[in-house]
């Protein structure tokens, strides 16, 4: 474990200790193999005056909802020290009176809940304690003579802890093992399957002995030889059985979700083990990660939907065996294991999905390390069924707040770099989806860096490119429910006499035929999407062509043809099809200043009066364009097919 003390950076905090508990939190923070998503919790006890000028103890302590690598002074929540000891004093403390007594505590009403291991951090007889989840130490109590290895690696300065609840319970265990020992003689504390506590007064100390800690445990583990199985490099995938997986869990959900496929080596090595369903099937690696991915994965063999109705069974037998008057959670899966292909993770998110494989991808590490000490064994199914119905971890869940109206959908959009594919897939993502951003310029990878985009340069006139693109888009989001194919080209003005064959060809295979093979490769992968629909920009050259624009406005037209067939055969698949005709939109490229002022001025009109020259005198932008072509992919046009709408300000020529 690397230790990441940096005395010149320390120095910047003087001596504020929560600037310095602020940068110790970081230091842990940065380390995955010791905090993952919200894991673990730090705090910092202070002597300070209160308004009355009166000087007490207060306990900065990690405010619920943050994480340690980013967190920041106004994450940790201020508690009277001496109120927050007084509970673990306590004989029982329900979760909801924990939670209220730790808010009456707070000096500060605004402030974050503190951490449920408020108690525990207070009643620990040092200025800084430091908790994490570090792997190595867990997978060393994870095997079955855990407690025995610990006892091994660490002597008997450790004070080590059985499992039991997070919360009052754990603290209240801790108060009554701790009446009679010295803390001065204990290197820090291993709470069985759970974690690590190290505490000093000085922060560097507190730091340098977790980090020797888990050294220790992954010095034992290296010793043992335990080393995760790398697969073969998989480069080709289902792709079709990638999206009737995601089809199937989402309908299990009871909303559309995204899935990811990892194949990366590693992932590929764990599935291809004999007996991966048999230990996978143990447990997670930590009980407080079961909130994030259930219990178990599923393990996919050759029917993946009676492999996902067998796991639906065996959930639902889980919860009716230990639930007590809770209300069941939906019974789909957070992960899941494909021999050959490597693993899959769920979410109705990006932001879901990547904390779900980042935990799956140091569980599988884990599991296979456990496995090598001689055997992977995890809390039983009673104590684990407490965590994930833990009303505190629910709690948690409920924060999430209402989703956006395209949460969990997948779009793919062509032309996507600039003008109005580039407007569509702003407003696509605004909306909650996530999307497929194809363009052949090699600028869209810079355009595009969020993670609810995938950008893909593809010249959508070569077959095999599309194809590979739809294959990338399902292995990372999972599947395709809208499509807005949009690429096109204006080709130069010429009249049909003096028309060359190139700039014919080339309106023909961009403007049409390119759009006709996406659709064609679309139809599978959309046969299994969420109120799938396709919107095709077509153009008011349709209904009002102009002369020397017959390469452009012949294309066109028959796109608009295609799209009317498409509406009529991909119907009874539930695929709906629309078109809309754009004019006048400035905001693209192709509409340089230069361009706009020469165009204006041969109508003898200003620039705005050429942008709004319609019968609403209004300008058409790209975003009302994307706005509509987004409206036209949502519930308002679900009953709606074959529909061709001008978007113009209104045309006469059109009207």
């Amino acid at each position: 474990m690397k230790n990441r003390w940096n005395d010149k950076e320390a120095r910047k905090c003087g001596k504020n200790l929560l600037k310095m508990r602020v940068y110790t939190s970081r230091l842990l923070g940065a380390e995955e193999d010791l905090v993952l998503h919200g894991g673990g919790n730090t705090s910092v006890k202070i002597r300070e005056k209160n308004i009355f000028g009166e000087a007490e103890d207060i306990l900065y302590v990690k405010g619920s909802g943050w994480d340690l690598a980013t967190i920041e002074e106004p994450g940790f929540a201020p508690l009277k020290l001496d109120e927050v000891c007084k509970l673990a004093q306590l004989d029982h403390l329900s979760d909801l009176d924990m939670v209220k007594y730790q808010r009456m505590a707070l000096t500060n009403p605004a402030a974050p809940n503190p951490s449920v291991e408020a108690i525990l951090h207070g009643i620990i007889p040092y200025t800084f304690v430091d908790h994490t989840h570090a792997d190595a130490v867990v997978v060393v109590t994870n095997t079955a003579k855990g407690a025995a290895r610990i006892k091994e690696i660490y002597g008997d300065n450790m004070l080590v802890v059985p499992y039991v609840m997070p919360g009052f319970i754990l603290a209240k265990t801790i108060y009554e093992m701790t009446r009679d020992i010295e803390w001065e003689g204990l290197d820090g504390m291993i709470l069985l399957n759970h974690g690590v506590f190290t505490f000093d007064n000085d922060p560097k100390a507190s730091y340098q002995k977790m980090i020797k800690i888990v050294s220790k445990a992954e010095k034992y583990l290296k010793s043992a030889g335990a080393k995760v199985p790398k697969g073969p490099k998989v480069t080709k995938t289902d792709p079709l059985l990638l999206a009737g997986i995601r089809n199937e869990v989402s309908n299990m959900w009871g909303q559309p979700v995204l899935s990811r496929l990892d194949n990366s080596p590693a992932s590929v090595g764990f599935s291809n083990l004999p007996n991966a369903r048999t230990i996978s099937n143990r447990g997670p690696l930590t009980p407080d990660h079961i909130i994030r991915t259930k219990r178990t994965p599923v393990f996919f063999n050759k029917d993946f939907r009676k492999n996902l109705q067998e796991y639906k069974k065996a959930y639902e037998k889980y919860f009716q065996t230990y639930n007590s008057g809770e209300q069941q959670l939906d019974p789909a899966p957070r992960w899941g294991i494909i021999p050959v292909m490597g693993t899959v993770s769920f979410g109705p998110s990006p932001k879901h999905v990547q904390i779900i494989e980042d935990i799956t991808r140091h569980t599988k590490k884990a599991i296979v390390q456990a496995e090598i000490l001689g055997g992977w064994k995890t809390l039983g199914q009673k104590d684990l069924f407490e965590m994930e119905y833990w009303s505190l971890e629910q709690a948690k869940l409920k924060k999430a707040g209402q989703s956006k109206p395209m949460q969990g959908k997948i779009a793919l959009v062509t032309g996507a770099a600039s003008g109005i594919g580039k407007a569509c897939v702003e407003s696509l993502v605004a909306n909650g989806a996530v999307v497929a951003a194809l363009d052949i310029s090699n600028k869209i990878e810079k355009i595009f860096e969020q993670s609810e985009v995938l950008p893909l340069q593809c010249d959508v006139t070569v077959e095999k490119q599309l194809e590979k693109c739809l294959e990338q888009t399902i292995a990372h989001f999972g599947g395709l429910d809208m499509l807005i194919t949009n690429a096109g080209i204006f080709p130069p003005s010429a009249t049909i006499e003096n028309m060359e064959e190139a700039t014919w060809n080339k309106s023909m295979a961009i403007n049409v035929t390119s759009h006709q093979r996406l659709i064609q490769l679309c139809v599978p992968y959309m046969s299994l999407g969420f109120d799938p629909a396709i919107v095709i920009m077509g153009s008011k050259n349709v209904p009002a062509p102009g002369p020397g624009a017959s390469a452009y406005s012949v294309a066109k037209a028959a796109l608009t043809q295609l799209a009317r067939v498409a509406a009529l055969e991909l119907g009874e698949k539930g695929i709906r099809v629309n078109v809309l005709h754009p004019n006048a939109v400035y905001d693209t490229s192709i509409w340089t200043d230069e361009v706009l002022t020469a165009r204006a001025k041969h109508y003898g009109l200003s620039v705005q009066e050429y942008k709004t020259n319609n019968v609403l005198k209004t300008e058409v932008t790209s975003k009302d364009v994307a706005d509509l072509a987004v409206s036209m992919l949502g519930p308002v046009f679900s009953k709606v097919t074959g529909a061709q709408v001008p978007i113009d300000g209104g045309n006469e020529r059109v009207i």
